[in-house]
């Protein structure tokens, strides 16, 4: 390996380090779910920059076809409540099969009761229409990145009351 390679190495190291810790603040349900829809969604968009985002409201992840949060395609979202796939562009892409939710003037997002609802027919249609109508493409070859964009100082609980240890 080359000195960059080794760089790039060691930085991807402490990005999944710093990435396992943000989720394991979650109970064991939400933080298994996290993980296995991130297994699938890494499967799915292998050349995407995975961008995380562990602020105040939300923890995200976000699959870019760049490094540049406006080229986000999908994203994990999660709360104490719950993770949903978040579209970031939702309310332009056709949705014959009323599933997403939210009313803002661009993102719309589904709940997510496991990573298997991401194989259902319906949801692969909008996580391609999502890719369809990013204005960057994603590459076609390659791995994307883990980049640790923004940790909160404050955050609200990734626990319901109910679930603190």
């Amino acid at each position: 390996m080359n000195s960059v390679a080794i760089a790039e190495s060691k930085t991807a190291g402490t990005s999944e380090r710093q990435l396992a810790g943000f989720i394991d603040k979650f109970d064991a349900k939400n933080a298994a779910l996290i993980r296995s829809v991130r297994k699938v969604l890494r499967k799915r968009l292998p050349s995407a920059n995975e961008l995380v985002y562990d602020n105040y409201n939300f923890f995200v992840i976000g699959y870019c076809s760049t490094e540049r949060p406006s080229d986000c395609i999908v994203s994990i979202a999660a709360g104490a409540s719950g993770v949903g796939l978040s579209f970031y562009y939702g309310a332009t892409i056709p949705d014959p099969h009323k599933l997403l939710l939210g009313s803002g003037n661009q993102n719309r997002f589904i709940r997510l009761e496991s990573a298997a609802t991401l194989a259902r027919p319906e949801v692969e249609e909008l996580i391609a229409a999502a890719i369809a109508q990013g204005e960057t493409p994603l590459p076609r070859s390659g791995k994307g990145k883990l980049i640790i964009r923004s940790i909160a100082k404050k955050q609200k609980p990734r626990r319901k009351a109910s679930d603190s240890p």
